[in-house]
């Protein structure tokens, strides 16, 4: 076996650390980000000041995107979604938050909360999004598996998610996001 193929086995093996920002702002029992941190899939984060410093910040209000190619930034230091009520999301959001802010393209949720809604997405398909971007789908299955909705992100988006993790730039990005969206 040569050093390439054992690397590629590594990397393979490898998936980002997971965090979640908890600003405590839902309902707990329908907290998709608590329901993460219980299974010890994310690790929880209570201060802006814990956000890793060079991580994946998902934010639906950045200027730049999650492309695929920011697949070794997320193995190296990790992705971290804001655990927000929607109802506070722009107030939120409006904060400088730590890390590179990206946003994902736009998808649909399957949350009982906001199914099929644009951009509705609840902490735990977020964060499914960006690993299926970033190549790590088996990942994104399996935490999606947790709840009895959560596979069916995967089905709803199947498409998008496909044509979004092959995307090298912005402008292609725009080009595939408007033709589902």
């Amino acid at each position: 076996m040569n050093p390439t193929e054992s690397n590629s086995r590594d990397d393979n093996a490898l998936t980002p650390q997971l965090y979640v920002l908890q600003l405590r702002q839902d309902d707990p029992k329908k907290c998709t980000a608590a329901k993460l941190v219980k299974f010890r899939l994310a690790r929880p984060l209570y201060k802006l000041r814990q956000v890793p410093q060079n991580c994946l910040t998902l934010n639906p209000f950045a200027q730049a995107s999650l492309l695929n190619k920011d697949r070794s930034q997320a193995l190296k230091h990790g992705l971290v979604a804001i655990d927000c009520s929607w109802e506070r999301v722009q107030a939120t959001f409006s904060a400088r938050l730590p890390g590179r802010n990206l946003r994902l393209p736009t998808l649909l949720a399957s949350n009982p909360v906001n199914y099929a809604k644009p951009n509705k997405l609840s902490s735990i398909e977020a964060l499914a999004a960006s690993l299926y971007i970033t190549g790590f789908r088996e990942r994104a299955g399996q935490l999606l598996s947790i709840f009895k909705w959560g596979p069916h992100f995967l089905t709803l988006n199947a498409q998008p998610l496909d044509a979004y993790a092959s995307v090298t730039d912005e402008e292609q990005l725009i080009r595939v996001q408007s033709e589902y969206f």
